[in-house]
């Protein structure tokens, strides 16, 4: 019955941001750039400020806020690890730079045990500016490589959703009228 109750709750969650996402508001165009401002910020090694960083950059692009918030979640907790590993690694064939993986393991173990951030960032600095410089700008380049397939799927996405708005509310008006109409002949002919 809790497991029954459980997945009812799940499914009118689900349900609810679904219609959340369909309604949001904007030009196709500005959602779309918030989902790969987002997403950017999501590959960033930012971890605490990834949302403020994207809502920033949303700001001065002119995007959506919202969207620009939603696409940091391509990175969440169950794969930080991946992308910061990702990042070092990208980073680090660049500048030429020995070792990290450990370093990044330790301090990702330390975000997954609930460390203050304080801590995290300790560990991260204690290890020297070369990995700091290594995983920023390893994330820069992973995050524009993701943004940019995002933005122009987003884009098509939003797109559609806002051509079916426009037909759903087109043929709400032509029923309206069709109402109107009908009951006007059956007026009439009374």
């Amino acid at each position: 019955m809790a497991q029954n109750n459980r997945s009812l709750n799940y499914e009118r969650r689900l349900k609810y941001y679904y219609l959340r996402f369909l309604r949001l508001r904007g030009e196709p165009h500005e959602l779309a750039l918030g989902i790969a401002i987002g997403v950017f910020s999501g590959m960033m090694p930012i971890l605490p400020a990834q949302i403020v960083f994207a809502v920033a950059l949303a700001l001065l692009f002119k995007a959506s806020k919202i969207t620009a918030a939603l696409g940091t979640w391509v990175s969440n907790p169950l794969n930080w690890y991946f992308i910061y590993v990702y990042d070092f690694k990208l980073g680090a064939y660049l500048l030429g730079v020995e070792g990290g993986p450990e370093i990044i393991r330790a301090v990702t173990d330390s975000i997954n045990r609930g460390d203050p951030m304080s801590v995290v960032w300790g560990k991260l600095f204690a290890s020297g500016i070369t990995l700091v410089s290594t995983l920023l700008l390893g994330g820069i380049i992973i995050g524009f490589i993701a943004a940019i397939p995002s933005y122009f799927l987003f884009l098509k996405i939003f797109q559609k959703i806002r051509a079916w708005r426009l037909k759903r509310k087109a043929d709400k008006v032509s029923f309206r009228r069709w109402s109107k109409k009908s009951q006007d002949d059956d007026s009439s002919s009374s």
